[in-house]
Order: C-alpha cells, then sequence, then structure tokens
C-alpha cells in the first residue's frame, strides 16, 4: 500500500527488542492498533535469541533481573500467563580472576559475609561501603517496580515519591560522583577483590570502569544479581517470544523481516517506509539507537543527536558461541577476568553464560551451549581498515579464548565446536547501528539527571530502549518502552 492508502494506526512500533516489546505490551493493554516491524525474523534485540549450526544461542545479553514477586517481568508472567520456564540460580554468579575466585550467593547476606572473611579483607570497611551500597539500591531499584514512579508521572507518582524522599538521600549524596570515590571513602578502593568486583559490574551493566561510573547508578547496579535475577530455559530470547505471542493475542500485529527504512511527518501523521510498503500512524515508538533514529528521519534532531555521540563513545561486543560436552551441572554463570591490574575489556574480561543441561531447545542430547562476551572498544576498532578490523578481532578472541582457559578450564576443556562473531556479526544478529552495545556509558556527571523521562524526538516520536532512561539491562529497557508509548498516548 502507498502511505495515503494505509489503515491509520494508533501506533507503529520499530524494533522488536525489548523496548519495543515493553510499547507493544503497553499498547496491547489500553486497547490500542499498533504494529511493530522488526527487521530480523526473531525478537529481542540485543536479549535475542538465534540459532546457528543447528544451535541455540544467546544473541548477547544472557543473565536477566526482573523476575522477583513485583517486578514487571514476574507481573507480566502471572498476569498473562506466559507459558516460560525459569529457575532460581545459586550462585548467581561465580566471580573468577587472577588470585580471587568466589561465588555470588543468592543471599546477599551471605555474600558479604563471604567477602569479610576472606583473608586481608578490611571488614568493617567492606561492612560500611555494602551498607551504603544496599541504601542506595533499596532506593532506586523499587522506582523500576511500579511504573507509576517513572515519568511521565502523574498525581499519584508525585505523592509515591514525596513519600520517598527519605531513602533517596542515601543516592542523592553521591550524584555527579564515581563509584571510585564512594569506595575511596568507605576505605575499599584498594582491596583487589572488591575492586575488582566492582569494576566488572560496572562494565558490564553501567558501561564504563568504577573510575568513571556515575555513583548512584553503579552502586545500584550492583544489586542486579538480586534483584530477581533468573536463569531463562531457551535464552531470554524466550521471555521476548512469550511476549510477542500475548501482545499479539491482544491485538497488536508483529511483522517481522520488515525494516522500516525512514520515517517522515505528513501533518498530524507518520508515514513509515519499510521493505514491505508504507505505514500510516499517529504516534512511533522507536526501540533504536539514536544516530538510527536521525538516520530514519533524514535529518539530525536536536535532542537526539547528544546522545548518539555519547553512544559513539560506547563499546561494541565480541563474541563465541560455544558447543560443550554435557554434563550434570545447572546452568552456569561465569565472569572471568584475567589481569585485574589491565582494563576489564577486548578479552582481559569474559563474561560466561552456559545453558542448562538438558536443554534440547539448545543442542542435541549429550551437549549444552553457551556464549562469551567482552567489550570493544569500536571508535578504535572503526578507525581501521577493513583487513586491520579483521586482525584486531582476531586478536581480542584469541585474548578471550585464554581467559576462558586460564579462568573456566574445567567448562573450556568441554568446547567441541566454536562460532565467532564480529561487533559487525553482532550487528547483523541483533540490528544494533554499528554494533554498539549497551546505549549511553553511564559516566559520573550531574548531566545524567537532565533527562528522566520518554524523549520525544519529534511530535509524536519517541526513542525507546537502552539509549533513554531508565537505561540498560533488558528490564530497563523494557520499562523504558512501555513509558514512552504511555507518554506518547498521552499528546
Amino acid at each position: 500500500m502507498t502511505g495515503s492508502a494505509a489503515p491509520l494506526l494508533d501506533a507503529v512500533v520499530v524494533g522488536a527488542g525489548f523496548g519495543g516489546l515493553g510499547a507493544a505490551m503497553e499498547f496491547a493493554s489500553k486497547g490500542r492498533r499498533a504494529v511493530v516491524c522488526e527487521a530480523l525474523t526473531y525478537p529481542g534485540g540485543c536479549a535475542g535469541a538465534f540459532r546457528r549450526g543447528g544451535y541455540g544461542f544467546d544473541a548477547g545479553a544472557t543473565l536477566a533481573a526482573g523476575f522477583a514477586e513485583g517486578q514487571r517481568f514476574r507481573t507480566w508472567i502471572d498476569d498473562l500467563g506466559l507459558r516460560l520456564e525459569t529457575s532460581r540460580l545459586d550462585p548467581v554468579v561465580e566471580f573468577r580472576a587472577a588470585g580471587i575466585a568466589f561465588p555470588v550467593s543468592a543471599d546477599r547476606a551471605a555474600f558479604a559475609e563471604m567477602l569479610c572473611r576472606m583473608p586481608d579483607a578490611p571488614t568493617e570497611a567492606v561492612r560500611s561501603f555494602l551498607a551504603t551500597q544496599r541504601r542506595v539500591a533499596d532506593a532506586l531499584w523499587p522506582v523500576l517496580d511500579d511504573p507509576e514512579l517513572l515519568p511521565p508521572i502523574g498525581l499519584r507518582g508525585v505523592l509515591k515519591h514525596a513519600a520517598r524522599i527519605p531513602r533517596y538521600a542515601a543516592a542523592a549524596r553521591w550524584a555527579g560522583r564515581s563509584l571510585a570515590e564512594c569506595m575511596r571513602v568507605h576505605g575499599v578502593l584498594r582491596w583487589t577483590p572488591l575492586r575488582t568486583f566492582a569494576d566488572a559490574v560496572s562494565q558490564i551493566t553501567v558501561q564504563c570502569s568504577a573510575e568513571d561510573a556515575e555513583a548512584p547508578t553503579a552502586l545500584a547496579a550492583l544489586d542486579y544479581f538480586w534483584r530477581g535475577a533468573v536463569h531463562v530455559r531457551g535464552g531470554i530470547g524466550a521471555l521476548a517470544a512469550e511476549l510477542v505471542r500475548s501482545a499479539g493475542e491482544r491485538g497488536v500485529e508483529f511483522r517481522f523481516a520488515t525494516r522500516v527504512l525512514g520515517l517522515r511527518r505528513d501533518g498530524p501523521v507518520w508515514i513509515v517506509r519499510t521493505n514491505r510498503g508504507d505505514l500510516r500512524a499517529r504516534r512511533v515508538v522507536a526501540n533504536v539507537l539514536p544516530q538510527g533514529l536521525c538516520r530514519l528521519v533524514g535529518t539530525e534532531i536536536p535532542g537526539v543527536a547528544p546522545l548518539a555521540v555519547q553512544v559513539e563513545t560506547g563499546w561494541g561486543a565480541a563474541m563465541l558461541y560455544l558447543v560443550l560436552r554435557d554434563g550434570p551441572e545447572p546452568p552456569r554463570h561465569l565472569q572471568l577476568v584475567d589481569d585485574p591490574s589491565r582494563p576489564l575489556v577486548e578479552g582481559n574480561h569474559v563474561f560466561l553464560s552456559i545453558s542448562g543441561s538438558g536443554e534440547g531447545d539448545r543442542a542435541p542430547h549429550g551437549y549444552r551451549t553457551a556464549t562469551a562476551s567482552t567489550h570493544v572498544r569500536l571508535p578504535d576498532l572503526r578507525s581501521l581498515g577493513a583487513a586491520e578490523q579483521g586482525e584486531a578481532v582476531a586478536a581480542i578472541q584469541s585474548a578471550m579464548r585464554r581467559t576462558l582457559g586460564r579462568r573456566a578450564p574445567e567448562w573450556w576443556s568441554r568446547v567441541t565446536a566454536e562460532f565467532t562473531a564480529s561487533p559487525r556479526t553482532f550487528e547483523r544478529f541483533t540490528g544494533r547501528d554499528g554494533g554498539f552495545v549497551g546505549g549511553v556509558p553511564k559516566r559520573r556527571g550531574l548531566a545524567n539527571y537532565r533527562s528522566l523521562g520518554p524523549i520525544e524526538a519529534l511530535p509524536g516520536l519517541f526513542i525507546a530502549g537502552d539509549s533513554a532512561f531508565p537505561g540498560q539491562s533488558a528490564l530497563a529497557a523494557a520499562l523504558c518502552g512501555m513509558r514512552a508509548a504511555t507518554a506518547s498516548l498521552s499528546r
């Protein structure tokens, strides 16, 4: 159909990553006629699942939070009857570095006591830091559990926030300061086990080291493993598929293998140009990176272009998708650091997620699959020629293999097949512009608080995903999409 002949939709959602899925779920709950366009043949984006060589892998994100009672993913599962099998892990993650190895227990108190029992631990300083970290996390995480606390905020939300002001004081004290400064004040910055752990968790959650990370965000992110983190059978992509099914049953149409080529405004209507014809909608929620949105509109958007610049300072990912001989162990997640004295990127820091035994949807009997990932300095990589880029990625993947062999030898010895992926491959598997991961790094500074709500790039056009508040993770991206849809409906 041409743009003038196409029926008028309430909304078009660009992208079926978790930001787009959150928007789709909100439009479905309001009974609105919406179409979701996804360039890939499967949902989930960075947290999707794909098949290669007959095996099933997580494309990127491999451990999801938000499944505890009262949290968004658990609420969807319970209220909508999503067919999903999850298991609570203990330990949630195993952390291993040179001379350091400890489990991250599902019991926060047990984890704290384990740290305090480690040799040379500054016990009182550790307890003091963890107490501050918990106060900040307890102030900020509940905001993600109650959509009324997220912008756009109505009267009920204002009243709820007013009642929570004393809690927010714990976080406000550290606004504009780095996580490393908070650790320094508490006397734990020079204690290698905790500093390395904080650096590693910050790198995968807020996309920068403790020295650079905005303290309140990073302190809350350190709580990730205790905020409803679970293993999802079939990967987080299985949750994405269930959300597609649920939203579809309530009237949202999903069009896969449908790439959005452009967006333009025609009076009060948005014309969405795709490879399968034009769509017309009153509003658009775009689950894309800021630079991707500017490209679709065909011009630089003043409120979005600065975000694109920040994303460009961020990271890509190099991946190893592994097939392993099976064993009796449950699913495992390992955070591995080869040398704590070097930056935790480009193979020196690897996050390894291993599927459960007998997950037949992942691998044939007798095998299981795993996803290993590391951050790549994408601006540096893109400055190289094509041949040099290939050599650089190969060197990073060799470093990943060394780290896996040294820090997880019992798993590395069971690898029977390997598929590699560069940032360019990651872009193809996830639809992420340029292969960038993680959205906008949350570096220290008060600028992080200038935009704490849905971003209306142009009238009726909203951006969703990990580049807008509340930020990184599948849970945060989904909530961003929900609130962007809510804001679009209020216009």
